[in-house]
């Protein structure tokens, strides 16, 4: 699916909102942290839940009819319907308030910031900026922005920019293996239908991808909560981050992070040393 790009008409979404309410369980809770490397235990009642548990919260369900061939819903509806066929989320910036808790219930308030056009190394880029108030019985818990990015799609792998220079040595790392159950249960958890994080013979003969495509959010998320655990457990007032290139499956991964006092620059890695998101965390 590929169409004529009307800047104009998709501009038109901007302003559009969208709420929606979830609860926040056990079941999820321990399910996230099976996913993020943590211990389960046996959460109860007002217990803290990981800090990007808002990323699978009230998530939107379609039919099964109204879904795209990459898994995502068609275009239209809150979302701008930006004719270009690959989506992917490119960064954003978020401000924890206070931890949402096991048994709270979650409203999120969603609007359409702002639509842009650039040109990139792999043709016309279309970014579309989502605000996002998460509150939960005591308040606003988090206020976030999410850029995503919709690309063209290329006859073979996506032609990167040219490598960044490597990363300064960590103070702190650790590594895991991009398991594909990993980014399965992922994409349960997020009610994540698109295809590039599970379906191998689509993101390879398709999209032109080597592999499974690990998920930006799940990287965003264990950078949190490693910049949380080497602060004591406190999250970041604010986190701002870019995806840089992707991260495949079937590799061994890192999570980084130099200590500046008031602030913390944190990357994921490939295992080439290869940066793949970075971050910025400010107490």
């Amino acid at each position: 699916m590929t169409g004529k790009l009307d800047i104009d008409h998709l501009r038109q979404w901007i302003g559009r909102s969208a709420e929606a309410t979830d609860i926040v369980t056990a079941q999820l809770v321990m399910g996230l942290r099976a996913t993020l490397f943590q211990e389960v235990g046996e959460p109860k009642k007002g217990d803290a839940a990981p800090f990007t548990v808002h990323w699978c919260l009230a998530q939107p369900v379609f039919p099964m009819s109204m879904l795209g061939p990459d898994g995502h819903p068609t275009r239209g509806g809150f979302l701008p319907p930006v004719p270009l066929p690959r989506r992917m989320w490119a960064g954003g910036e978020i401000e924890f308030l206070q931890p949402l808790c096991v048994g709270d219930e979650s409203t999120r308030t969603s609007r359409i910031a702002d639509v842009t056009v650039k040109t990139g190394s792999t043709g016309t880029l279309c970014f579309v900026a989502v605000e996002h108030t998460v509150t939960s019985p005591r308040g606003v818990a988090i206020r976030e922005r999410q850029d995503i990015v919709y690309r063209e799609m290329t006859s073979g792998a996506p032609a990167g920019a040219k490598a960044p220079p490597p990363p300064p040595k960590a103070q702190h790392r650790e590594t895991h293996v991009s398991d594909p159950v990993l980014l399965f249960r992922y994409s349960a958890l997020t009610f994540n239908g698109h295809r590039i994080h599970y379906d191998r013979d689509y993101v390879t003969k398709v999209e032109g991808y080597p592999g499974l495509i690990f998920h930006g959010p799940l990287q965003a998320a264990l950078i949190i909560e490693m910049a949380a655990k080497l602060r004591g457990g406190k999250a970041p007032k604010k986190f701002t981050y870019r995806g840089l290139q992707p991260l495949f499956e079937g590799t061994e991964f890192s999570i980084n992070a130099n200590d500046g006092g008031e602030s913390m620059e944190l990357w994921t890695a490939n295992a080439e040393g290869q940066p793949t998101m970075k971050g910025t965390a400010v107490w």
